[in-house]
Order: structure tokens, then C-alpha cells, then sequence
């Protein structure tokens, strides 16, 4: 019941930067965490980046250094800010948010959006 709405993926060069940003609606109730997921073509889908309740920040080794993520608890918003891009960061993202009480945690996702980085 918790609808996630991406946006800002598109075609980059390599080096170049994007900024993507996840709304959160619908019945929200105790977020614990917001992050980004993304698909490869052939492979498995990854974490890149989630920050907790707390706000600590984790992030997948291939992104650290490039990839700021950040939120708006107030908005229930989430971004995630990708400098430095290389053509491996092409893929579909995914904004995730987990949500509920600790004994009933809820994983909610978004349609995703492409990014696609040029040579």
C-alpha cells in the first residue's frame, strides 16, 4: 500500500552525473529504511545504497566515493546523487523503503528507472 514514484534516470556519459529522487505515498507507517537497489542486463539485482532510521549511510563497494544518498523524513523522500558515472553503473534503480513494526517489516518498491552511461 505504499507506492514509490522515481524519477530523474536517463542517458549520461561516462564522468558526467545524475540525481535520482523517490517520493513515498500512500499508507506509510515506520520507515526504517530507504535505499536504492539496481539491475544490471543478466544480472542480479544489488544493493547500491540504503540509510537507516538512524541515518547511517551504507553503500555497495563499486559506488563508494561516487554516490551520495540522502533523505527527507518530513517529505518521505529519498535521493540518491551518482557523480563520477562509469558504463558498469548502467542499469534499471530501484527505490526501496522498509516500513513497519519491527516484527512485521513490509519491503516496498518502485517501477524503476533506466540509467544508462555511455562510453
Amino acid at each position: 500500500q505504499v507506492q514509490l514514484v522515481e524519477s530523474g534516470g536517463g542517458l549520461v556519459q561516462a564522468g558526467g552525473s545524475l540525481r535520482l529522487s523517490c517520493a513515498a505515498s500512500g499508507k506509510i507507517f515506520s520507515i526504517k529504511a530507504m535505499g536504492w537497489y539496481r539491475r544490471a542486463p543478466g544480472k542480479q539485482r544489488e544493493l547500491v545504497a540504503n540509510i537507516i532510521s538512524g541515518g547511517t549511510t551504507n553503500y555497495a563497494d563499486s559506488v563508494k566515493g561516487r554516490f551520495t544518498i540522502s533523505r527527507d523524513n518530513a517529505k518521505n523522500t529519498v535521493d540518491l546523487q551518482m557523480n563520477s558515472l562509469k558504463p558498469e553503473d548502467t542499469a534499471v534503480y530501484y527505490c526501496n523503503v522498509i516500513s513497519g513494526d519491527s516484527g512485521n517489516l513490509r519491503p516496498s518498491w518502485g517501477q524503476g528507472t533506466q540509467v544508462t552511461v555511455s562510453s
